[in-house]
């Protein structure tokens, strides 16, 4: 068996791997594929007869590429902010309910952070954090030294954590409760349950990027509000529990780029109110942070 056969082999045994990888890094399964298949290109065209670890050597591979992809970024995409109720469109997945899914294996409000990082540091917090690479790998990828490499997956393990804060407020197992069952029933369009969560004077507050609308919206009533809830389930996807600004909220971020936040307030544990944030402004502010499991 000669080193480009062993090579084909090891590649297709490891795509998985590759792929998850290189989702990490760019937060959408198309641009992963491209990447993965940018590396086959790439290693095919390499000498390996001295490699080791092929697997290790193929992640780092993927790496590369990515930080590549990430760099050449020149300009974020603008999706309508009407997408708080939208299926996503091309681009952002064949399938945009698989899609989802593979967002919710990894975590939105992970992504959501991870967006936000320099490439490099998402190169060294992906690459060490959560696929084990040693920084004497990624500092030569970054052209750094392997403790700089340390200090880069430092600083993005801190905002990772939201800054080291934890859930605020009164009975913040509580409101994590009570916000991913209203995930879950607005994802199974349950109305009653909905309803449920709901306080029987509940006040929903969206900006005007949510529809977008000339003023902000306000809608008062649990059934009601649920109605609006069911009514905009294209939310649903991409949309996880996050910490945000320190307390328990939903994201929805295709692409793990941050389009909405609901945030919540609670009176004797149900919902009173809600505020839906689409304006960029106001979405560049808050501090993302990923919430223990």
């Amino acid at each position: 068996m000669n080193d480009r056969t062993a090579l084909a082999e090891r590649f297709e045994a490891d795509r998985s791997h590759l792929k998850a990888v290189a989702y990490r890094m760019l937060g959408s399964a198309a641009e992963a594929e491209d990447a993965v298949q940018e590396s086959w290109l790439r290693a095919a065209e390499a000498d390996v007869s001295e490699v080791r670890n092929l697997t290790g050597w193929l992640t780092t591979v993927v790496g590369r590429v990515c930080l590549n992809m990430l760099r050449s970024r020149r300009t974020r995409r603008e999706d309508p902010l009407d997408a708080y109720d939208r299926t996503p469109g091309p681009g952002e997945g064949d399938d945009p309910e698989q899609e989802a899914l593979l967002a919710d294996s990894v975590g939105v409000a992970l992504l959501v952070v991870l967006d936000k990082l320099a490439p490099a540091e998402r190169l060294a917090f992906v690459l060490h954090d959560m696929f084990a690479v040693p920084f004497a790998e990624i500092g030569p990828l970054l052209d750094r030294s392997p403790d700089t490499a340390r200090q880069l997956a430092s600083r993005a393990r801190r905002r990772v954590k939201g800054g080291g804060a934890s859930p605020s407020g009164a009975d913040p197992l509580r409101r994590r409760q009570v916000v991913e069952a209203f995930l879950s029933a607005s994802r199974g369009g349950d109305f009653d349950a909905l309803v449920a969560l709901l306080h029987p004077d509940v006040v929903l507050h969206a900006d005007r990027s949510v529809i977008p609308s000339p003023e902000p919206v306000m809608v008062r009533g649990a059934e009601t509000v649920a109605r609006g809830a069911m009514a905009a389930t294209g939310r649903a996807l991409f949309t996880g529990v996050a910490l945000v600004d320190g307390a328990v909220a939903l994201a929805m971020a295709p692409q793990g780029r941050l389009r909405v936040v609901l945030g919540f307030t609670l009176v004797d544990g149900l919902i009173s109110g809600i505020d839906v944030v689409a304006d960029p402004d106001r979405l560049d502010a808050f501090e993302i942070g990923v919430l223990d499991d």
